[in-house]
């Protein structure tokens, strides 16, 4: 969005103002009508959508979720599947020299250091992509927690946002959180090697994220889940998600909307792979401009 508004504005002249308050906050007022356009890592619920009285959701960018730790004595990019990270955030994981990790990290000499799971405690759609991908491998952790932009987690400690998270993460020898891999990258996080559905370990790269998007092959009105794709993707990130803009159907500003978005869509794509973040594949870029077209003033 920051590159988007500087490129945006120098291109047209038009000044586009956005604050990144959580998927959470982003819903409330845009259904509130607070603001002109809302965003969100998490797809509307269909109860969100009908509050929104009239919204679109429209898929702009594609990124990632990743496991951040702080372990002293260990080296970087771990290995977990994502049923042993669900026992982690579950409690029934507590130890990083456990036998689940152990198993799947030979030759690595784990630490005894007690584990703490670090959570979002504000309304954000990196918890969604969280939980959406942790109960779609972990039937435990789908009845016990549940999907959701805000989950009640039986254990950790809780940080607002990604800076309060990545400093919970950053202060406690053995903490793991989860934040978005352009935020890892940017700020030299450790994260773990999540195995996928064909049990590789791909890094969150853009290659990686872009084989989970190319999973979707149609984009419904409900948005799209990408998490935990097929084996056939073989080289797939398994905690990928689509962040969508979602914007009124009768707006005032509904030919502003359509421009910018429009060239969020195009034009603003070349930011992408520079960020960490994937490109949007073509059939959803299409859908996405389908969509558009029911904005109106």
């Amino acid at each position: 969005m920051s590159k988007w508004q500087s490129d945006y504005s120098s291109k047209t002249g038009d000044t586009v103002t956005y604050g990144a308050i959580g998927s959470g906050g982003g819903i409330e007022q845009i259904t509130a009508r607070t603001v002109d356009f809302g965003a969100s890592d998490a797809p509307l619920t269909p109860d969100q959508l009908s509050a929104c009285k009239g919204c679109v959701q429209v898929p702009w960018s594609l990124g990632a979720v990743v496991p951040a730790y702080n372990l002293s004595g260990a080296p970087d990019n771990l290995r977990l599947t994502g049923q042993v990270l669900a026992d982690i955030y579950l409690g029934n994981v507590t130890a990083w020299n456990d036998p689940a990790i152990a198993k799947l990290n030979p030759g690595v000499n784990l630490p005894s250091t007690k584990i703490t799971p670090a959570y979002r405690t504000d309304g954000s759609g990196d918890t969604y992509a969280f939980t959406d991908y942790l109960s779609k491998v972990s039937p435990e952790f789908k009845s016990k927690v549940g999907v959701g932009t805000e989950v009640k987690f039986p254990a950790g400690v809780g940080g607002d946002g990604s800076d309060g998270l990545a400093a919970a993460v950053s202060k406690t020898d053995g903490a793991i959180g989860y934040l978005t891999i352009a935020y890892v990258t940017s700020n030299s996080f450790n994260y773990a090697l999540l195995q996928n559905a064909a049990g590789n370990y791909p890094k969150a790269s853009i290659p990686a994220i872009n084989a989970a998007a190319a999973t979707a092959k149609s984009v419904p009105p409900g948005g799209v889940s990408i998490v935990d794709p097929p084996a056939s993707a073989k080289n797939a990130w398994p905690d990928s998600t689509f962040t969508y803009v979602i914007v009124p159907t009768s707006t005032g500003k509904a030919d502003a909307l359509k421009k910018f978005i429009t060239y969020a869509l195009g034009p603003g794509q070349s930011f992408a792979e520079g960020l960490g973040y994937g490109t949007l594949p073509k059939q959803v870029v299409a859908d996405s401009k389908a969509a558009l077209n029911k904005v109106g003033g």
